[in-house]
């Protein structure tokens, strides 16, 4: 089995599964390769590093415990170019193309209209959570979203 590291022509990386070299260039000919993201059959293959298992039989099967980054707490996000980050990105993409990033005033928005003191309307920003927490204790709906580094290229 040969796994390849793959790019559309939207910049969209992501992993391919292949019997061999051959299996892809005959796919890819045939435009059977395409983004998982956007549909594109542009692929070009991409340079990947080869995985080496150096260990071998490993004790310690238990998964790493989540950690603290930057005062949070790390998600167990899906592996980039894997069919669950593509879909989660896409979801990410529409919440972003049908919200306005309100940035650092989310919180006194939100109250604002929890209060009726201002229209209704998506939005998006940040807050710290201590006042996301005060915001659902005084019954606001707001849901953390997560950071993700593909979010920030051109929205395709």
């Amino acid at each position: 089995m040969k796994v390849l590291n793959l790019q559309c022509a939207h910049q969209h990386e992501f992993e391919g599964w292949f019997g061999s070299e051959d299996d892809f260039t005959s796919q890819l000919g045939r435009g059977l390769v395409s983004c998982p993201l956007c549909g594109d059959t542009q692929v070009q293959k991409m340079l990947s590093a080869p995985r080496l298992n150096l260990r071998t039989g490993r004790e310690d099967k238990t998964p790493p415990a989540p950690t603290e980054a930057g005062g949070g707490v790390e998600l167990g996000l899906p592996a980039s170019g894997s069919a669950l980050h593509a879909q989660l990105l896409k979801a990410m993409r529409q919440v972003l193309a049908h919200t306005e990033d309100v940035g650092e005033r989310f919180a006194d928005q939100a109250r604002a209209m929890h209060h009726g003191e201002m229209e209704q309307r998506n939005i998006r920003g940040r807050t710290s959570p201590e006042v996301a927490l005060e915001l659902i204790e005084e019954g606001i709906e707001v849901m953390p979203l997560p950071s993700l580094p593909a979010l920030k290229e051109t929205l395709q």
